[in-house]
């Protein structure tokens, strides 16, 4: 698996299907919930000229990468938790929604069904759409009016800034970060920052009283990750407000919010403007923000190399002769790897404390994968640091023009294909 990778809904949607299967088997995908909400919100659009809403949804659903998404946890609880003391960590690594704990083997692990978004876009690659998922999609799509220009330039005046001095993106978020870190009426911006999350209001004086008995620690040290979401919230008003983000596009509030789970990758790809400009500000020095039509051009490139193999050598699949991005043409996915992951490539790197000693048989896979959940008076381990995990998946054996899982493959070793077993 590749470098962790958050995406937004134009970059999948500007791939073919062949792409998007090269996108899915060199890159382990974070799919936050906003990739979803947007996608399903398209039942609502007026499609193209010859195409029904149900046409696009469908042309998404068929590149969602199911062999190596994560489902990421929704940034409000993320923030709920972080406020309450659970630690979200901001170094690259996907909090997944969901999630069984179990015992097998002597050891502690957790179990994750396939999430609803992706037995949902497993629906929707038939046409199969919900009543309620049509509901949704409406009220959210009715929800993007735009901002009220003056309304938003009275609440930034009301945390002490002039929009006037604001001249570029780097001073928005120089504000952002001032309004966070500032110790002055503490009380009162702790406030500002449960409204501006969306915590749930009957949370808000649980957290507030343990604050204040850890003596009003800043934000930014207390809860970090709630701290992050509230910068970007804070500097795409004080953005708007100065006019460097343009209030007549509605879908950038949505577009803004992708920005919410950047401590979660190694990489974020997009083919939106609005994330070329504002991503770069608020990624660690190690990330990489990647232009969607160059990594397009790269999978294509993957895509014609691979394409001049037999069918012999095809029909075994992927797994079976694409293990490592290939040196060929601008080679943006080999460099990629290379940049994001130091050790791969160096022959010396693998020492044997790295590599798991024994790979799971299919018994264990089987015994993890039907073991009853851990009551909470049975669980006897750090849940947030499990031995093992265990993610089941829907994976069609071919997609576009390729065998994820061999041709031939048996009943039983399709099944471990299906899941991803982590030690």
């Amino acid at each position: 698996m590749g470098p962790i990778t958050l995406f937004d809904k134009s970059f999948l949607q500007s791939l073919s299907v062949d792409e998007s299967v090269w996108f899915d088997h060199f890159f382990l995908t974070n799919v936050c919930p906003l990739f979803y909400v947007e996608t399903m919100a398209d039942l609502e659009k007026s499609p193209q000229k010859g195409r029904t809403a149900e046409d696009e949804v469908k042309i998404i659903a068929d590149k969602f990468p199911e062999m190596h998404g994560m489902p990421c946890a929704h940034h409000t609880e993320l923030c709920t938790a972080d406020l309450f003391g659970r630690g979200v960590p901001m170094t690259g690594q996907i909090p997944l929604a969901g999630g069984q704990l179990v015992k097998t083997d002597g050891k502690s692990g957790a179990v994750f069904e396939p999430s609803p978004e992706a037995e949902a876009f497993a629906r929707w690659q038939n046409r199969e759409f919900m009543e309620v998922e049509r509901l949704y999609a409406k009220a959210w799509r009715s929800s993007l009016s735009a901002f009220d220009s003056k309304a938003v330039a009275k609440e930034v005046r009301m945390l002490d800034i002039d929009a006037a001095c604001c001249k570029t993106l780097e001073d928005a978020k120089r504000l952002a970060e001032g309004v966070v870190a500032r110790r002055s009426r503490p009380a009162a911006r702790m406030k500002l920052a449960l409204v501006s999350l969306n915590v749930p209001s009957g949370l808000h004086s649980q957290i507030l009283e343990r604050w204040m008995n850890a003596n009003h620690p800043p934000l930014v040290q207390y809860a970090p990750y709630a701290a992050h979401v509230l910068k970007v919230i804070l500097f795409y008003k004080i953005a708007l407000a100065a006019n460097l983000i343009s209030n007549e596009r509605p879908s950038s509030r949505i577009d803004i919010a992708y920005l919410f789970y950047l401590p979660f990758c190694m990489m974020f790809v997009s083919s939106d403007r609005l994330h070329e400009k504002c991503a770069s500000l608020f990624m660690r020095a190690e990330q990489a923000f990647v232009w969607g039509p160059e990594l397009k051009s790269g999978l294509g490139e993957l895509n014609d190399y691979y394409s001049k193999l037999p069918d012999s050598e095809r029909n075994k699949g992927i797994y079976s002769f694409a293990d490592d991005p290939h040196a060929i043409g601008t080679s943006i996915v080999r460099r990629l790897w290379g940049e994001l992951l130091p050790k791969w490539g160096k022959k010396e790197e693998a020492s044997v404390a790295d590599k798991p000693a024994v790979s799971p048989t299919i018994e264990e896979i089987k015994r993890m994968s039907s073991a009853p959940p851990l009551s909470p008076d049975a669980v006897d381990f750090n849940p947030d640091n499990t031995e093992r995990f265990l993610i089941k998946r829907r994976v069609q054996r071919m997609k576009g023009s390729w065998y994820q899982a061999p041709k031939d493959i048996k009943e039983e070793e399709e099944q471990r294909h299906k899941n991803t077993f982590m030690s």
